[in-house]
């Protein structure tokens, strides 16, 4: 079965991937920052989506 890119949402809500621009705009727009800040947040604490808003959430970024 092939990717629907016509998904709004990540195929895997307790993962973050930076592969997929719509799952790029999907984190962005759910979490309230933009790419960069999104592509930090992955890099300093993993792709966890629980790990990620709490990093976000400290504002560490």
């Amino acid at each position: 079965m092939s990717d629907d890119k016509d998904l709004r949402g990540p195929q895997d809500a307790s993962r973050i991937s930076l592969s997929e621009a719509y799952e790029v705009e999907y984190w962005t727009k759910t979490l309230g920052v933009d790419r960069d800040a999104l592509a930090k947040a992955v890099v300093a604490v993993g792709n966890g989506a629980k790990a990620v808003r709490a990093y976000l959430q400290r504002g560490v970024h």
